[in-house]
């Protein structure tokens, strides 16, 4: 370790700053662009030197007290020391440049920012235990952070990590249960088990519908949406109608395709404009969630219970729309190979990785495509991660 004064020249995707030393680059956690800190820095991981701030010199005029408590220790949140001004500035400029940078893709103009309330946002946590205790994981850690509360959950949400918090401590507790999640639709709750050494018995539920009130056996109804345990939905409470919004506002037609579906949160409004929707998703419960929400509206949803990639290799109709919201890992080649073979008329991603989805655009790009419009919608406020939604034309 050595001691170095340095100057925070940018933000990068990951929530450091990145500084260069007389040693190359470093990066370090909870600083800011144009500060002046002193940094213990570690030897070299892959090219890159971390740093360990000691003191800021200089703090940006962007510089906020963070609210959270067991900020710098948990591992959720990586800008609750910068102004939320600045948090979305830093995010629309790491897009744009790692755009530019893996994709050699500009924007078509200013990117919009779509956003609400920073705090008391999410919708459903993962709650982690360890030997008698409850928290959340440091960063870049299996290292427990014990907590009783999140700022940036809803009431709910934290009602519930009150009521976990003081069973954890109980006899009764099983202390093989590694990871729970809780989800709410802001009325009711609903636990799931992610990780546990062993089953969990009927009684551990009932002793939470004593104490978690009221508490869902089955599924959740979020906002018309069934949507069961393991089924995956947007945990940003304040934003979820702008998403959708976004994501499948414009014309309506013939045939619209919804790629990795889940429970249906844009087929459902998708099937309002469009004669045909199918949607597409592999997990047996979100299918069975698809299905359910697909049966409240008058118009048909098509579900293909199958991966991206094998749908995309079958399918060769005509199709006006197609909607894509992968997961971190992107589309990756086949299915870019696959669309661009197919050349909807226009084709909209949903993106949480800024890498992936240069990567991504690019061959699509080069198919023909051209960006309509570019927004990033802040489902994460105090984190560095960066959802986006491209929608692209045909020419």
């Amino acid at each position: 370790m050595i001691e170095q004064q340095l100057k925070i020249e940018k933000l990068v995707y990951g929530g450091d700053g990145l500084s260069r030393g007389p040693e190359g680059v470093v990066l370090a956690p909870f600083t800011l662009p144009g500060e002046i800190v002193d940094l213990e820095v570690g030897a070299p991981e892959k090219g890159v030197r971390r740093g360990r701030v000691l003191r800021i010199v200089e703090p940006s005029t962007d510089r906020v007290t963070p609210e959270c408590e067991y900020f710098g220790r948990c591992g959720g949140c990586h800008y609750q020391q910068a102004s939320y001004a600045a948090q979305v500035s830093a995010k629309r400029a790491i897009l744009e440049e790692t755009l530019m940078r893996s994709g050699k893709i500009a924007a078509p103009g200013p990117i919009e920012i779509l956003s609400a309330e920073p705090w008391g946002y999410r919708n459903r946590v993962q709650l982690h235990f360890q030997d008698g205790r409850m928290g959340f994981l440091a960063a870049r850690s299996k290292e427990l952070v014990e907590i009783d509360h999140c700022p940036i959950s809803s009431p709910k949400v934290n009602e519930a990590i009150g009521k976990l918090a003081k069973m954890v401590r109980d006899s009764r507790w099983p202390r093989f249960l590694r990871t729970l999640e809780v989800f709410t639709n802001e009325e009711s709750v609903q636990i799931n088990v992610v990780e546990t050494d062993r089953p969990v018995a009927k009684r551990f539920f009932e002793w939470c519908a004593e104490e978690i009130r009221p508490l869902e056996a089955g599924a959740l109804n979020y906002a018309g949406f069934n949507v069961s345990k393991g089924s995956f939905f947007q945990v940003n409470r304040f934003l979820v109608d702008q998403l959708v919004e976004e994501v499948t506002g414009g014309p309506g037609g013939g045939t619209a395709v919804d790629l990795y579906a889940g429970v249906g949160l844009f087929s459902v409004p998708l099937a309002r404009k469009f004669k045909r929707v199918i949607a597409v998703e592999s997990g047996t419960g979100a299918v069975r969630d698809l299905e359910a929400n697909a049966g409240r509206i008058e118009q048909t949803i098509e579900a293909a219970k199958s991966t991206v990639d094998v749908f995309l290799e079958g399918f060769h109709e005509p199709c006006e729309l197609v909607v894509a919201d992968p997961p971190r890992a992107g589309l990756g080649k086949i299915a870019v190979k696959k669309l661009a073979a197919l050349q909807p008329s226009r084709l909209t991603l949903v993106a949480c990785d800024p890498a992936t989805l240069a990567r991504d655009l690019a061959p699509l790009l080069a198919a023909g495509y051209g960006i309509e419009r570019l927004v990033v919608v802040d489902l994460f406020p105090q984190t560095y991660h960066i959802e986006t939604v491209v929608k692209l034309v045909k020419g």
